[in-house]
């Protein structure tokens, strides 16, 4: 009788134990507090990410749902004030000047594929906003730019020395960014920059130039790689600028290119008995046995006299084939191919296929990763069309057989990114971060590091309730249409990783934002 008695009540303490629980499963809510840091006066600096650019466009629903537009969301449970937004008129993007289009509207997805919207931009540049404004972020802004002055003054937009997004809101023709920024005595920032130093000159596939030694930004092209010393010269009178005053801020670091869909979509080998059949594997196979026979094999054989055999090999009737390119740092075989051609094609002809593959060779990627050619997103349109006078290098269109770039003809240096450009913006990139970081240590700033979090995206991507985020164009749902401006959601993304950054150095609590209720893609109708 004792025994079940002592049973009952252990029984008994056992339920009350376990109401207890019940009751206090749910933890008490953190109350969200700004640590060390003080929101009153956010502004935000930086380029097109921090505008809120995306689908190849910037326009209001796109601002709205910038990562910096986030973050002033969650500081204002923590004290921050109003953060007013230089908002496009449209929803359509693009830009006017005088009534004409100088920047294209906005793209969407049709169900197919991305296409512009075909409405006609109304935000126009010499329709100046008035008023102050937290987002001073400029589309298209490099580092050097945000301590330019005149880079807002709306009379050098045609002359390419002022930017029409910065002139719609600029506080006078010749102010700078970091002016319009410091006057208003913020108490907190983020700075997002640099990305265009090097992204100018990779998404033209390497056309321009790395100005490594070269002091003078007044000197570069617009698609020149920024030299490393101004990038630092620039970068640390930003921060000693913003920070003069007391303010606190965060800063972010940029990622490598290839964790961007536009670098990585197109790949190095797309030539395959289909496509190159228009879909009929049986026809491309003969395809692929002509241009062997009529194009391949005679170069190869031909290079592999000069000691450069290792240009072109013969396509595959099975495996996925490498395009063809030309590469600028070959040595030019023009004259050898002319003379080994001639006998057979005649000096004319002889001498047009030398200057076209004199330094042509085919896209390669090595079995580790180390080397490979990235093929840039606008190039999937432009692969097994007709090269033209304007766009062949050459001055005139060339006839067929060599009438196909990329599988007859070599696409020319703006549709690809050889290695030796690769490297290029590497090594800006890694001294432009050691920069950031640097800086960030020396001043106590909230120090983001985008790489982890972009390779993630890059490899299997990001879970998230139901979820999962990565960077695979167009269906990942971390990137706009335009491969490398995130989507509505990629942005809440990244307002997430700079929040975790600002409660780890500030010991605020401030609370992240449910991914799950930013889309992926924009409709082509926005209200």
């Amino acid at each position: 009788m004792i025994k079940n008695i002592k049973w009952l009540l252990l029984v008994s303490l056992t339920f009350v134990a376990c109401n207890n629980d019940d009751d206090n499963a749910a933890p008490a809510e953190v109350p969200v507090v700004p640590g060390t840091a003080v929101f009153t006066k956010y502004v935000a600096l930086g380029d097109s990410f921090a505008a809120g650019y995306s689908d190849g466009a910037l326009f209001k629903k796109g601002q709205e749902g910038a990562y910096t537009t986030i973050l002033s969301q969650q500081f204002a449970a923590a004290g921050g004030g109003a953060f007013t937004i230089p908002f496009m008129s449209d929803n359509i993007g693009g830009l006017l000047l005088g009534g004409n289009v100088i920047a294209g509207p906005r793209l969407y997805f049709n169900g197919s594929a991305p296409v512009a919207l075909t409405d006609k931009p109304t935000t126009e540049v010499g329709v100046h906003l008035t008023g102050t404004f937290n987002n001073l972020s400029v589309p298209g802004a490099k580092s050097y730019h945000l301590v330019t002055p005149g880079y807002g003054n709306v009379a050098g937009v045609a002359t390419g020395t002022a930017n029409p997004y910065f002139a719609r809101f600029s506080s006078s023709p010749s102010t700078t960014v970091l002016a319009d920024a410091v006057v208003q005595t913020p108490t907190f920032f983020s700075l997002w920059i640099g990305g265009n130093d090097v992204l100018g000159y990779a998404s033209s596939g390497g056309i321009g130039k790395d100005q490594k030694g070269n002091l003078n930004p007044a000197t570069y092209g617009g698609n020149d790689i920024t030299d490393p010393t101004v990038f630092a010269n620039v970068y640390n009178t930003l921060v000693t600028g913003l920070t003069a005053n007391g303010a606190k801020g965060v800063v972010a670091n940029l990622p490598y290119i290839n964790t961007l869909p536009y670098f990585v979509t197109v790949p190095y080998n797309p030539l395959t008995s289909s496509l190159l059949g228009n879909g009929n594997a049986t026809v491309g196979v003969a395809t692929i046995k002509a241009l062997n026979a009529q194009l391949y094999g005679p170069l190869k054989q031909a290079l592999t006299a000069f000691g450069a055999g290792d240009r072109i090999n013969l396509l595959s009737e099975t495996a996925a084939n490498p395009l063809l390119i030309k590469d600028e740092t070959l040595t030019n075989l023009s004259a050898q191919l002319t003379a080994a051609f001639t006998p057979t094609l005649g000096a004319q002809t002889a001498a047009f296929y030398g200057q076209v593959f004199g330094q042509a060779r085919q896209t390669k990627q090595t079995s580790d990763g180390t080397f490979k050619d990235y093929v840039v997103l606008p190039t999937r349109t432009v692969i097994g069309t007709a090269p033209t006078a304007a766009n062949s290098g050459l001055g005139i269109a060339p006839p067929a057989p060599l009438d196909k770039f990329g599988i007859t003809f070599p696409l020319q240096d703006k549709d690809v990114l050889i290695q030796s450009e690769i490297t290029e913006i590497k090594v800006a990139t890694d001294a432009y971060n050691a920069t950031i970081e640097a800086v960030a240590k020396a001043k106590g700033l909230a120090f983001v590091d985008t790489r982890p979090i972009m390779a993630q995206l890059s490899n299997g991507g990001i879970s998230f309730g139901n979820y999962t985020l990565s960077a695979t164009y167009v269906t990942g749902g971390a990137f706009s249409l335009d491969g490398i401006h995130p989507s509505a959601r990629g942005y809440g993304l990244i307002a997430n990783i700079f929040i975790d950054a600002i409660n780890t150095q500030f010991q605020s609590t401030l609370r992240r934002v449910d991914l799950g209720v930013y889309p992926i893609q924009y409709p082509k109708t926005i209200n």
